[in-house]
């Protein structure tokens, strides 16, 4: 199975380096993406926004033969709901990793902005939630390969048209909020989470047990829990 594996925001495909080899001693290809304007001046990424990074995930889809996986950290999430989208007779399942499908018109969040880029804004910027199994080594290794986002990334809105996506398979991995939390926001179905509560078969995937804390960033903290996951849920 080829499994594209697309990052979050300031990350580039080197952020999946420890989780790629069990995918692919499981029998998997992976292709982690660097997205488009990653890392370059705003006036090179000034015409870059999440329609593009879209664009550059089906570009991906659309290399390869046969039925992809689609696994999205964090803001790559948004990425790889657009391009399921965009592509739902290819895709055999999605994988969101500590994050939720956005509805149609839906963006990632807003930071702070510099020079025409969204550069990454620290650990103290993050609750103490995401960041907790993130020893200090980890913190400054990641943070050292941490690159600006072109500025329109985050607050783009995303475009959604083909309401197949929503009967694809998805799998939450979460390691941020409970499964317990998930299924009771699934039962609400606030209108933030309308695109949540629309999927047709969602499987949800908790990496820490009660007591043993997990983060936003878990391909750094526990990568092999994440290779698990995602070796588990694809089959």
């Amino acid at each position: 199975m080829h499994i594209i594996l697309i990052p979050g925001l300031w990350l580039d495909a080197s952020s999946w380096g420890e989780v790629t080899p069990a995918l692919e001693t499981g029998g998997h290809r992976t292709h982690p993406l660097t997205m488009p304007g990653v890392g370059v001046s705003g006036a090179e990424s000034a015409a870059i926004g999440i329609a593009e990074w879209v664009a550059a995930a089906v570009a991906e889809i659309d290399r390869l033969d046969g039925p992809v996986v689609l696994v999205g950290h964090s803001g790559g999430g948004n990425v790889a709901y657009g391009a399921l989208d965009a592509r739902p007779d290819r895709v055999q399942r999605i994988v969101f990793l500590d994050t939720f499908p956005p509805g149609e018109g839906g963006s990632i969040s807003e930071f702070p902005v510099v020079d025409g880029v969204v550069p990454f804004p620290g650990w103290d910027f993050f609750d103490e939630s995401d960041v907790a199994d993130l020893d200090p080594q980890t913190r400054t290794d990641a943070q050292s390969r941490a690159r600006s986002v072109p500025e329109r990334v985050p607050t783009d809105p995303i475009r959604l048209t083909d309401e197949r996506r929503r009967a694809v398979p998805a799998t939450i991995i979460t390691g941020t909020v409970s499964a317990a939390q998930i299924r009771e926001i699934i039962e609400k179905a606030p209108p933030w989470a309308a695109e949540l509560a629309a999927l047709e078969q969602l499987d949800i995937v908790e990496l820490g047990s009660e007591g043993d804390a997990t983060g936003h960033w878990p391909q750094f903290s526990r990568p092999g829990a994440v290779a698990e996951a995602i070796l588990a849920t694809i089959g």
